[in-house]
């Protein structure tokens, strides 16, 4: 093995056991993090065709996401990066003397099905490279790109809700308050109390905030105008994994008719569903510490989950950096982002 791959090895090896240990936090830093190492491999590994890197990108895939099931964020990323691979397979390799045509753009998909992934090609490298550059900084104005809508769904005056501390929903809060003049009531999203740190964060921007007990987001919702969330990932059908406590700020919102909105990067978007019988298998537990029950071990089984499942139709509209739409497009999204080929990987 050469330097170079014992390198690369030990960085993958790394990575898993951060994710493992929970030492990687957000699925922003998730990506991140994933993209990278396959930047990487793609520079430095030995391979001669399309198949080859598409074999060794799944690879990967399938040994980083074992090591935290849980956490759909690096599949995402590694079938985005499969679907660049393929479509600049394509450019390089394809058909292209048939022209712009409607036809041809009909028939795209037929001619990707039937393309064959062995040929080789010298500016294959480059090309997939630029695309994978160019996706990286997509990643990084990501939240940008959600920050700048917020002019189109907050108004002055408003009564905005949120719950616990996500960075994107804080931009999305601050951009708005550029121009309009608004209350946030945050709810603290016990036991960690992140809700302390953003309604800090947000009165050092002169927006005017309250922070309520989660106990009390029943009580204020009917006050509310509208709830602004963030979320961990969403999966195929439009429902999230987003922090624990979400739930209830949800089922308060529906049960007062106040639209829930949430604010998502491309990246969260994952192809896979989730059965009834896997809720457990789609969280990760914490220790039940923080807490605060006093009592003698064994007397009570107490649980500290560090996730929430909120079913689509709890959902109002989705905003993500190609606009907002609600959860019933997202296939529609998902189509675009990845390959249906590398939905299982």
């Amino acid at each position: 093995m050469s330097q170079i791959e014992e390198e690369f090895r030990t960085e993958v090896h790394n990575f898993k056991n951060e994710l493992k240990q929970g030492k990687v936090n957000g699925s922003y830093n998730i990506a991140y993090r994933t993209v990278f190492l396959l930047r990487k491999l793609i520079a430095t590994a030995k391979w001669n065709n399309a198949k080859e890197l598409i074999d060794s990108i799944k690879s990967l895939g399938r040994e980083v996401s074992e090591a935290e099931p849980s956490e759909p964020t690096v599949g995402n990323i590694v079938r985005r990066v499969l679907k660049l691979v393929r479509e600049e397979h394509l450019g390089t390799v394809g058909d292209d003397h048939a022209g712009e045509s409607l036809h041809k753009t009909l028939m795209a998909k037929k001619s990707e099905e039937k393309m064959d992934f062995t040929q080789s090609s010298s500016n294959l490298k480059s090309a997939i490279m630029e695309a994978v550059n160019e996706f990286v900084s997509e990643l990084e104005t990501c939240e940008d790109n959600i920050a700048t809508q917020a002019l189109e769904y907050i108004h002055s005056k408003e009564i905005i809700m949120t719950f616990g501390k996500s960075p994107v929903v804080e931009r999305f809060l601050k951009n708005a308050a550029r121009k309009r003049q608004f209350t946030v009531i945050v709810a603290e999203c016990a036991p960690q109390l992140h809700g302390h740190d953003l309604a800090k964060s947000l009165a050092e921007s002169n927006i005017e905030t309250i922070v309520i007990p989660d106990s009390a987001v029943f009580a204020i919702m009917s006050r509310v105008n509208k709830v602004i969330i963030g979320t961990h990932a969403v999966m195929a059908d439009g429902s999230l994994k987003a922090v624990c406590g979400a739930l209830a700020v949800a089922e308060a919102a529906r049960h007062h008719s106040v639209p829930l909105i949430v604010c998502t990067g491309l990246y969260q978007l994952s192809p896979t569903f989730v059965c009834s019988h896997e809720h457990d298998n789609l969280n990760n537990f914490l220790s039940p510490d923080p807490l605060g029950l006093n009592m003698t071990p064994g007397a009570v089984n107490s649980y500290n989950p560090t996730y929430d499942y909120i079913s689509a139709d709890l959902i109002t509209l989705m905003i993500s950096d190609v606009g907002g739409n609600a959860p019933s497009y997202l296939y529609r999204l998902l189509s675009e982002m990845y390959h249906q080929q590398d939905y299982e990987l």
